[in-house]
């Protein structure tokens, strides 16, 4: 109902909506108590669109037309829809009475008919012809988009095994005697002697039911649904137009929500690139800064710009265009995600590569729309979904609303959507490359998810040899260089909370003589699904040499102990923990929390640099690695307060 606005604005008079009001929900009437398909009226002619209504078959036209006073039309709009089910459950006495039987002028307009003919007088979206009326007026229609309300009965011929009734739903079957009520109702051919078996009946081929269908699918270019499969590959874009990126920024303090704006502008900037971009933004794209693109490449506007933007005399003004490239809706999540619906499956069903890019609060998008992100995996969208200000402990000046802690874990459901959190500029870079050519060069059916903060820190130079593990899930970041200390710890980090990881590690190298290797962790959910693909391949393969999972493999000789922190639920980095040698300490980000700085924030979710060196030295500790003196040491050190109120209840 909040769409529906969009297609009036756009003048979309080729879009018809057809609504089967048959009145009823599963469970009883719609609106047993008033008019839906008025209801419905009134929304749609609110919204700008046309409106057409198939309410009365043709068996009520001559009463219609003896109506000389509008009795009949004033009784058919006072019945409430509940009634309306009544009647047609009842059959033809009860409509006599209590339709026609309350005014002596309509008790005499029903008395040539009999009750069986009262009982099967058609609604108009039973009868073919009102139908063929109402969209044939629906197609010459132009200027607006069309919605036809169609009146009809739930279960329509089925008698009294469901015509009509609350349990039309879960009718499973019908006896004998139903189904020989139903045939000859709808004149269908078939015997007494076959009807037990319950056939199907097909018209002949040379029927002409069935010529006349021939003609209108070849009409319509054939049948459907059906997907285009002769789609021309896109190459993805060459390394130049990411080495900046893979450089690092030199000591100079940049968010990957900049990192990913500037990378996006750089794309669509590419002569042979740039034209298959569709940017997506619901609102606030100023604050992911992408205000340089209003000026670069312009909202799109079916009527362009018809006013002066209060901020005109700005170098990065709002502007609007009949040309424009970036598709921002208004504030309505659920719109944009069926824009990227549409632009992501334009290659299936218009034979055209789009590269939708559609970023949001990370927040609003896989809870809010989470059903819109099932269907496009199911309809093979492809396209990346940038989640911004992700993570629970990066935007808490804005409250609860915005503090994502859980949207990596609400995409692990779906099977074809590639999630990464990545902290670095490289690291997006690598991501994204490799997206477009498994998406558009090698046509790959996934899709992506990939988080951005709003938090600035130096971006490093991307190390050498490490695309592969940045695209699997993981790598090492930075080596100890403590190597031969007999205490050791294995760190993982992974978006904004890898700077907290590595300032974790100098302390645990400087203050503790602990041996600290950092990994980053890009992907939690690609490292489970390849462990699980080996676990699959071993299972169904036992008597052959038995695989490992690439995590295991990075860890198989390994002696330390495992510290992992994420700005999400502790069940993230908990998801691949099967895999790894030795049970690993999960510090994450469960319960709500109300913190006025990052800093705060972190301590109250106990995923701050603190928290992670006591982890870890508490892990060692348990296996004798260190002394409890030291630990005990550690605690006071680091302002570790045990007795602290877990933040999952608070």
């Amino acid at each position: 109902m909040g769409a529906i606005t969009l297609a009036s604005r756009e003048k979309l008079d080729n879009l018809i909506f057809v609504i089967n009001c048959n009145l009823q929900r599963l469970d009883g009437p719609v609106r047993g108590n008033g008019k839906i398909i008025q209801e419905l009226e009134a929304i749609f002619r609110g919204a700008g669109w046309n409106v057409i209504k198939v309410v009365w078959g043709d068996s009520w036209d001559p009463l219609l037309a003896k109506d000389k006073d509008g009795k009949l039309v004033k009784r058919m709009g006072e019945v409430v829809d509940g009634q309306y089910q009544k009647y047609t459950v009842e059959g033809g006495a009860y409509i006599r009475e209590h339709f026609f039987g309350v005014d002596e002028d309509l008790r005499k307009m029903a008395e040539d008919l009999t009750d069986e003919q009262l009982s099967k007088m058609r609604r108009g979206g039973h009868d073919p012809e009102k139908v063929f009326a109402a969209y044939n007026a629906a197609v010459n229609h132009k200027g607006q988009p069309t919605v036809i309300l169609a009146k009809t009965i739930k279960g329509y011929g089925l008698g009294e095994a469901g015509e009509g009734r609350n349990v039309t739903h879960q009718q499973k079957k019908l006896n004998e005697e139903e189904m020989k009520e139903f045939r000859s109702r709808f004149g269908i051919p078939i015997s007494d002697d076959q009807i037990a078996s319950a056939p199907f009946y097909r018209p002949a081929d040379d029927s002409m039911e069935i010529q006349y269908l021939k003609e209108r699918r070849k009409e319509l270019n054939g049948y459907v649904p059906s997907r285009k499969t002769d789609i021309r590959p896109i190459k993805a874009p060459p390394e130049s137009v990411f080495e900046e990126f893979y450089k690092g920024t030199e000591g100079r303090e940049v968010s990957t929500t900049m990192v990913f704006v500037r990378m996006l502008s750089k794309l669509l900037k590419d002569k042979e690139f740039g034209k298959y971009i569709v940017p997506i933004v619901p609102d606030e794209a100023r604050t992911f800064g992408m205000e340089a693109l209003f000026r670069q490449i312009g909202i799109y506007s079916h009527p362009g710009q018809l006013y002066e933007p209060v901020d005109a005399d700005s170098l990065l003004y709002y502007k609007e265009a009949k040309n424009g490239q970036i598709l921002e809706e208004g504030i309505n999540e659920a719109g944009s995600m069926s824009s990227f619906i549409a632009a992501g499956t334009a290659y299936l069903s218009h034979g055209v590569n789009m590269i939708p890019f559609f970023i949001f609060y990370s927040m609003f998008g896989l809870q809010r729309v989470g059903d819109l992100v099932w269907a496009a995996a199911d309809m093979g969208a492809k396209g990346f979904m940038l989640g911004g200000t992700a993570g629970r402990t990066t935007l808490a000046g804005e409250g609860l609303q915005h503090q994502d802690g859980n949207s990596h874990i609400l995409a692990y459901p779906v099977p074809n959507l590639c999630t990464y959190d990545p902290a670095f500029a490289y690291e997006i870079a690598v991501i994204i490359r490799d997206g477009i050519r498994r998406m558009y060069e090698e046509q790959e059916k996934v899709f992506y998810y990939i988080t951005l903060m709003n938090e600035n820190y130096p971006m490093p130079q991307m190390p050498k040899g490490t695309k592969e593990g940045i695209l699997k899930g993981m790598y090492k970041f930075k080596s100890s260089s403590k190597k031969a200390a007999k205490a050791k710890v294995s760190l993982f980090g992974s978006g904004t909370i890898m700077n907290e990881v590595l300032k974790a590690q100098e302390i645990l190298e400087d203050d503790y003589r602990v041996s600290a290797d950092v990994y980053s962790v890009t992907s939690y959910k690609e490292l489970r699904r390849e462990a699980l693909d080996v676990e699959r391949w071993n299972m169904l393969n036992p008597a052959k040499k038995q695989k490992l999972p690439y995590v295991s493999e990075m860890f198989k000789d390994s002696n330390s102990v495992f510290v992992a922190a994420t700005d999400y639920i502790k069940a993230l980095p908990d998801s691949i923990a099967k895999w790894l040698p030795k049970p690993f300490i999960s510090l994450g980000t469960d319960g709500f929390g109300r913190s006025e700085s990052r800093k705060a924030l972190r301590d109250f979710f106990e995923v701050d640099y603190r928290h992670i060196v006591y982890a870890a030295l508490g892990a060692l500790a348990r296996e004798g690695k260190i002394k409890a003196a030291t630990l005990e040491k550690a605690r006071k050190q680091l302002n570790i307060r045990p007795n602290k109120e877990n933040p999952l209840y608070t």
